[in-house]
């Protein structure tokens, strides 16, 4: 555990960024279901989660502020009548949490082959964006010519 008080008398706004240390140190670790996050392109993120076994419907992504959350529920056994020898493929509920940055925002998610791909991007607004600064010229004023009287 690390002490951020020292940094939180001589900063100002960086409350947060703390809040968000500290959670990351104390957060278990939890290994399933496994998942990768990729950078496709400067602005351009995807995370990627195995859920073999689960469908669409078993799975609720939820965006709310700078926090994505990714619930699996698997439904109640369809078929009674199987008898399950070995249970090889987990199929138990789990929750995912991820920490997103400012402006990264959620842009839709797809599944395929067993896996859940959730895309991200990171969309500057226009006041954040560089922009090109104009220099106005400003003409020297004019001298008074001064007469004898």
């Amino acid at each position: 555990m690390f002490d951020y008080s020292p940094f939180n008398r001589s900063s100002v706004g960086f409350d947060r960024l703390f809040r968000l240390l500290d959670e990351a140190a104390n957060v278990e670790t939890q290994a399933w279901p496994p998942y990768n996050i990729e950078r496709l392109g400067e602005n351009d993120y995807r995370i990627t989660i195995a859920v073999a076994g689960f469908g669409p419907a078993d799975i609720a992504i939820e965006a709310k502020g700078n926090s994505l959350t990714i619930t699996g529920k698997k439904a109640e056994k369809a078929d009674p009548s199987v008898e399950v020898l070995h249970q090889g493929i987990a199929g138990r509920s789990f929750e995912r949490r991820f920490q997103l940055a400012d402006y990264v925002e959620v842009k839709g998610a797809e599944m395929s082959h067993g896996l859940l791909h959730v895309a991200l991007a990171r969309v500057l607004p226009e006041a954040m964006k560089p922009r090109q600064i104009a220099i106005n010229t400003v003409d020297k004023p004019k001298a008074i010519e001064a007469k004898a009287a």
